[in-house]
């Protein structure tokens, strides 16, 4: 153990893997949560200073008891960022509710328990950092988002609540706006013909968290949005 420890929910491939990269890089040792058990324990032996803690975030209960191992265990993180995502794509006419009902669990009831079991650690030593990564879904609501984008609002409606009332204790709580196709095999798959610099890289996320986490206290940033140069915004 280094003494500085962060956790990371939604490790997939992309953007929750560089997330835990860059951490491990400066000098963290990493809990890792996403719920395929296989791809965690890969990264476990692939990368050192990380332990897996596979667990579905929606599943409050089982959930809670990952949290209890992980305070136990692992021991109070001093950064959590919070990357789990769950999405339902169709206009209000076609989406199942219950696709609705998960996502919020996923996107924003999850944060909820996050923040309410890593925060009183963070508020006894008076310094810390929660992060959420978001979508531009958190600002507007179109059409066939409807699955999806009232999660993404309420998540980060959340977040600034809980920042305005741990920012005075110490603590930076930021949201990440993600404007930008991530570049992953599926989306790549998508989208064939795009060229290079229409998708941001997971790696430059990544580097950005990394870089609010470690703002000074006199310059605190709480929305934070990234995008490649060519979006259209």
């Amino acid at each position: 153990m280094t003494g500085k420890r962060a956790l990371v929910t939604g490790v997939g491939p992309g953007t929750g893997t560089s997330i835990v990269r860059r951490f491990v890089e400066g000098g963290y040792d990493v809990a890792m949560i996403a719920r395929n058990e296989e791809r965690l324990r890969q990264l476990e032996a692939k990368i050192g200073h990380t332990q897996a803690f596979p667990v579905d975030v929606a599943d409050t209960a089982r959930f809670d008891q990952t949290l209890d191992r992980i305070l136990a265990d692992f021991g109070p993180p001093e950064v959590v960022v919070h990357n789990a995502v769950g999405g339902v794509f169709g206009n209000f006419m076609q989406i199942d509710p219950a696709a609705l009902l998960h996502n919020f669990q996923v996107n924003v009831m999850s944060m909820l328990h996050l923040a309410r079991r890593t925060a009183p650690a963070m508020i006894e030593a008076g310094s810390g950092a929660i992060v959420a990564s978001g979508t531009t879904s958190a600002l507007r609501g179109k059409s066939n988002f409807s699955g999806f984008a009232p999660t993404k609002a309420a998540q980060r409606i959340l977040a600034e609540s809980i920042a305005r009332e741990l920012g005075p204790k110490g603590i930076h709580v930021a949201y990440i706006v993600i404007d930008a196709v991530i570049d992953l095999e599926w989306t790549r798959a998508l989208r064939p013909d795009a060229p290079d610099d229409v998708f941001i890289q997971p790696s430059d996320i990544a580097e950005e968290i990394w870089h609010v986490v470690h703002q000074p206290k006199g310059a605190w940033s709480f929305n934070v949005e990234v995008r490649p140069f060519k979006e259209n915004w």
